[in-house]
This record gives structure tokens, C-alpha cells and sequence, in this order.
């Protein structure tokens, strides 16, 4: 009989996480299982059996419950509770989980399912909402209530943002209490240093297994990118690249700025991922592109940049330092997170958060050995590491030692 696979996420095969559920189903069914995605918003063509949660009216009260009380993940009762009929008459083998927050689920009634049930769990934390009482990251502001009990938060107004209720104490011990009633479930940090902040969390007696995400490096390779530099009016430039969902300071947008004023005038900067008003304000060395759902744009972008730039402040693995060094170009990145994970000496420069003259310096060293010093290394290591067809097995080998637990 076909073992089945249901996946729980915010949005399906769109953005990293949606595109990582998207490829593990693919692997799935591509070893005999039979693979659904339960999804809030955001909704893409996908190769699983696609499962909405909720609706429009769903989104906007959660987000009203998140906005006034402080109360996100606690909303969508209907929205769960249809879910979890769902669930049980699909009766599958694993359920995995992925990001739960983004106004679309109920923690509350999830957890009381998955206890109840005892069906194996799988977990992928891909940032740090599950064991804060708000926030999704916490290393910008360097906050560590986390490992005792959260209150008085100092991130409220920051995504899931909430105006006017702190409910960060009660979030806490609530989270606490419903992600622990699980017996049978193994997390996956994306990266060693989550894994780390993991076994400090009220998540420590819980098995473990670090998964490193993984890109399609047939996608993602060095490409043909002179329409995209014509077009952009980039020859003879020197390209620096920043990629990003959504560019705010703590994914580096300040740094870039100050950046760009310390640049040769040969020098360009291309950020992808703004929106118009980011984009209107930029300074002249600065070029703003919108996000596209173009992987084969992203690539030639990737393929025509010198220099791949990810100062980010938080971080736990991310894709986009894979897919700058899967089409050839080298990558800096701050020392946050699991960012540097990636990275060997061959195919980049780590440097300390903030460190613009160290940018500067990266830039000058790049300048002086030349791209193609770093392109064979920076595609050997994305090809041999972070294929997401040898990545996403890990997933199916798990699945199936679990089960043979049983």
C-alpha cells in the first residue's frame, strides 16, 4: 500500500520554504509515496494534492487577532479544525511540518490533533517563531528570553506585528505546552547553529537531524546572461549582487546603502526584491528590481554578477547564498546564523555584521583575482553539497527509519 506524505505550510511552491515542500513531495512520489501539501495562501501549481486552509475572511481575522492582541497562531479555529477532519480521513504516515505561522492556523487545535493522534511528526524549523513568545528571529536586537521565558517583548511591532497588546508571556508558555504534546516527533534545524539554539530551547529532549536545504542545481548553473546586462545598461560594470524576499535593515538594506557610498563609479549594486517605494529612493549606483518568481531571471542574474552580497543580521541557512554559488559567483556573507555554513575560503569571505570596510576589502580581492578564480569551486561545492535531489532524499530516508520504528 502507498505510504502517504502531508505537508503543512504557510504558501506552496513559491518563496524558499514553499519551493522546499514542493521538492520533497516531488521526491516523495518519485519513491513511491503519495504526497499532499496543506497550505494558507499563496497558492502555485504544484505536483502534491494541494490542501487550502481557510479563506480570505480566515486571513484577515487572524491578522486583526495578531495586530490587536498578540495573538498570532491562535486564530483559525474553523479554518484548523476543517483541516484536521481533512487530516484524519487522509489518515498519512508522516505528517511534516514547516512554517505554521503567517495568519493561516491554529496552533492550538493542530497540536491537540497531532497528540491525540499520534501520528509521526516531522518537523522543519526554517527560523525561531515555534519557541519565542513572538518573533521569528531574535539575534538583530541580540535577545535571549527565549531560554528561560519570554515577556515584555521587545520586538512587538515587529513581524507577527502586534500595536498594541504585548502577549509574548502567554504566547511563550502556551507554545511551550501544545509544541511539546507530541511524542513521536523529530525536528529539523536547516542549519548547525539552529541545531545549537535548539537544544537550549524547551525543544531540547526532542530528537534532532540537521537537513541543509538544498537547490536545483540544473536550474540554478552558470547562464547566459547579456540580455539581462544589456538591458540593465551593465556592460563593463562591476556587479554586486543582494537578493532577498523582503528588504528591511535586518536583512541588510542599511549596509547596502552605505555600501554604495563607498563603491568605485565602475561599481553597481542590484538589489532583487524590492517593492516601488524602496525602489524610487535608491541612490544612483543602486539598481532596484521587484521579485520575480523567474527562476531562469534569478540565474542569469546570479551567473552575471561578480559578487554575491548577503548581509543579513538573521538568518538560519540561507538558499540564496546556494543558488549565487551553484551559477558561479562567489558570496560574502555576515558571520549570522547558519549564513556561513556554505561558505569555504574557495568560494567566499565571511566578515563580521556591520564591517562595510571589510565589503570594501572583499570587493578589491575579487576585483584583483578575478571572478572565474571562484567560479569552478563555487559550482563544485553547490553541485556535490546542496542538490536538492540528494538533500531531499535525507527527508525520504528519515521518513522511512521512522516508520520502521513503529
Amino acid at each position: 500500500m502507498m505510504k502517504k506524505l502531508l505537508q503543512i505550510n504557510t504558501v506552496v511552491n513559491t518563496t524558499s520554504t514553499g519551493r522546499i515542500a514542493e521538492d520533497i513531495g516531488n521526491i516523495a512520489m518519485q519513491n513511491g509515496w503519495e504526497s499532499h501539501i496543506a497550505f494558507g495562501r499563496n497558492e502555485q501549481k504544484s505536483n502534491s494534492t494541494k490542501i487550502k486552509i481557510g479563506n480570505r475572511y480566515d486571513f484577515i481575522w487572524h491578522g486583526l487577532a495578531t495586530r490587536l492582541f498578540d495573538k498570532h497562531g491562535f486564530a483559525s479555529k474553523n479554518a484548523t479544525k476543517d483541516l484536521v477532519r481533512q487530516i484524519y480521513n487522509l489518515q498519512p504516515d508522516i505528517i511534516h511540518l514547516h512554517n505554521l505561522h503567517g495568519y493561516y492556523l491554529n496552533i492550538e487545535v493542530l497540536f491537540s490533533f497531532l497528540a491525540h493522534m499520534n501520528i509521526p511528526v516531522v518537523w522543519t524549523l526554517h527560523d525561531c517563531w515555534p519557541f519565542t513568545g513572538h518573533c521569528t528571529h531574535f539575534s538583530f536586537i541580540n535577545c535571549n528570553k527565549w531560554r528561560t521565558h519570554c515577556s515584555h517583548c521587545p520586538q512587538k511591532k515587529e513581524y507577527p506585528a502586534s500595536f498594541f497588546k504585548d502577549n509574548s508571556y502567554n504566547n511563550f508558555e502556551r507554545k511551550r505546552q501544545l509544541f511539546t504534546l507530541p511524542k513521536n516527533m523529530t525536528l529539523i534545524p536547516a542549519s548547525y547553529w539552529l541545531e545549537e539554539i535548539l537544544k537550549e530551547s524547551f525543544f531540547k529532549g526532542y530528537p534532532m537531524e540537521v537537513i541543509h536545504n538544498g537547490i536545483d542545481t540544473d536550474v540554478f548553473k552558470p547562464t547566459k546572461y547579456d540580455y539581462i546586462i544589456n538591458k540593465l545598461n551593465l556592460r563593463n560594470h562591476f556587479i554586486i549582487l543582494g537578493v532577498a524576499n523582503i528588504w528591511i535593515n535586518r536583512k541588510g538594506m542599511d549596509d547596502f546603502i552605505k555600501l554604495s557610498e563607498e563603491l568605485s563609479e565602475n561599481d553597481r549594486i542590484i538589489l532583487v526584491g524590492l517593492n516601488k517605494k524602496q525602489i524610487k529612493n535608491l541612490p544612483a549606483n543602486i539598481i532596484g528590481l521587484e521579485r520575480t518568481e523567474s527562476i531562469a531571471e534569478l540565474a542569469a542574474l546570479y551567473s552575471g554578477a561578480n559578487l554575491f552580497v548577503n548581509p543579513t543580521w538573521e538568518d538560519n541557512f540561507p538558499t540564496t547564498n546556494l543558488e549565487a554559488m551553484a551559477c558561479g559567483t562567489p558570496v560574502v556573507t555576515y558571520k549570522t546564523g547558519g549564513s556561513p555554513e556554505s561558505i569555504t575560503p574557495e568560494t567566499g569571505f565571511i566578515i563580521e555584521q556591520g564591517d562595510i570596510k571589510g565589503l570594501i576589502q572583499t570587493i578589491h580581492s575579487i576585483k584583483e583575482r578575478g571572478k572565474e578564480y571562484y567560479q569552478e569551486a563555487c559550482r563544485r561545492r553547490a553541485v556535490e553539497h546542496y542538490n536538492k535531489k540528494d538533500k531531499f532524499k535525507d527527508y525520504i530516508t528519515l521518513y522511512n527509519r521512522i516508520l520502521n520504528w513503529q
